[in-house]
């Protein structure tokens, strides 16, 4: 289980950007530092400065609206990933099944049934078997390994009890083509030889954002709330290994 903060800064004026074949266009954003720990231990697990910024409608290229996100990771890799922003009334929203199944090259990616037949070439996932190569943080069961969006389900209704939820912005991105990689990575990262030699490589983003407007209680002004689930595609050795990463966070 994990501790985060996720700390937002306004980006002053417009970041322009030159046309050629498209008049010029303005972008708006802002900044983010995120610091992830782990709570039992207080050990850092992840930092990320990066920038989010809105894409007005351009038509050479013919591309709607969009959002886009710009980060930096310490592992030497940078992501970017463009998407869509959709507001909706009410809620609360489908948080979709997610799973950190490793699978081989050349297979297809394995659904949160397959967890037995995953289990058998990858005993780590199944949390009832000692090894060394796992670490269990507290509170951690095997639902939460098996699917981490179960977390964000447990605490979105836990976040509801007495209250609903009034409106919801929706923030989907993920790299620009599919036959685009989403990362530039250091050249530790971006081994010649991978895949499948090398070392891991990010080969897939895909990330969902829900920022959530919670009715006061008793006369209280509204919350706002933040959840996500993130998956990273990460290469080496042959194998396919889904990073997943979820949070649940309210402004302070």
């Amino acid at each position: 289980m994990t501790d985060e903060t996720l700390a937002f800064t306004r980006i002053n004026g417009p970041i322009r950007n030159r046309g050629l074949a498209t008049p010029d266009i303005n972008m708006f954003g802002l900044t983010y530092m995120q610091q992830i720990t782990e709570s039992s231990t207080g050990a850092g697990l992840h930092i990320e400065p990066g920038i989010w910024a809105t894409v007005p409608h351009t038509t050479d290229p013919s591309v709607p609206a969009s959002v886009v996100r710009m980060a930096s990771i310490p592992h030497g890799t940078t992501v970017l990933a463009q998407g869509v922003a959709e507001v909706h009334p009410g809620g609360p929203q489908h948080v979709p099944d997610n799973n950190i199944f490793p699978f081989v090259f050349g297979d297809p990616r394995p659904g949160n049934g397959d967890f037995q037949k995953t289990a058998q070439l990858f005993p780590e996932i199944d949390l009832s078997k000692p090894t060394p190569f796992r670490f269990v943080a507290p509170g951690v069961d095997q639902e939460i390994a098996t699917n981490p969006n179960s977390v964000l389900r447990k605490a979105l209704q836990k976040s509801l009890q007495g209250t609903t939820m009034k409106r919801r912005t929706v923030l989907h991105v993920q790299p620009r083509t599919t036959s685009s990689r989403p990362a530039a990575a250091t050249a530790f990262l971006a081994s010649s030889g991978n895949p499948p030699g090398g070392n891991a490589k990010a080969t897939h983003l895909e990330a969902k954002f829900w920022i959530e407007t919670l009715a006061g209680i008793g006369g209280q002004p509204d919350t706002h709330q933040l959840q996500y689930t993130q998956l990273v595609m990460l290469d080496f050795n042959g194998i396919h290994c889904p990073h997943v990463t979820v949070g649940t966070l309210v402004k302070q």
